[in-house]
């Protein structure tokens, strides 16, 4: 079963409420990128009226990790996921629309192949940048994922 936008923003909805009702959107997934997107509204301000930065992280996240939940699917193997660490990096006020987009889904073959190969956890890190209308940078999130296959 292939993953697409729509899915994913069920998906959304029904797992990740709080992101859903703060705008967060899967928009393209292919195998080598996803992009998700935001738009600065009332209900994700913070108080210098731009986005908050946690609903900037978790449409950043979500572009890495909806990555990875088609990547695993598609091995057709119980492998399990998890966030260990983040860092993000933030340039510019955001407001508007914000785009993130991880282009990193060769480096998330890479690591589950080893993690197949192997049998033992790996980590690998995902990057996600946050643009704006105009093509400029707000933020940008990394995010290390460990992936296990399931005995």
């Amino acid at each position: 079963m292939s993953i697409t936008p729509r899915k994913l923003n069920a998906f959304t909805l029904f797992k990740l409420p709080s992101a859903y009702f703060c705008g967060v959107r899967t928009k393209y997934i292919d195998d080598k990128k996803c992009v998700v997107s935001v738009k600065y509204r009332w209900i994700n301000q913070n108080p210098f009226r731009s986005m908050f930065w946690a609903v900037q992280g978790m449409a950043a996240e979500l572009s890495t990790g909806a990555l990875m939940i088609d990547k695993i699917q598609n091995s057709e193997k119980k492998i399990s996921m998890l966030v260990t660490s983040n860092t993000a990096v933030f340039t510019k006020k955001a407001t508007g629309r914000i785009t993130f987009t991880c282009y990193d889904g060769a480096l998330i073959d890479d690591c589950l192949q080893k993690a197949i190969e192997t049998g033992e956890g790996q980590t690998v890190k995902l990057r996600s940048v946050g643009l704006n209308r105009e093509g400029v940078e707000v933020s940008s999130f990394e995010f290390e994922w460990s992936v296990k296959v399931k005995s």
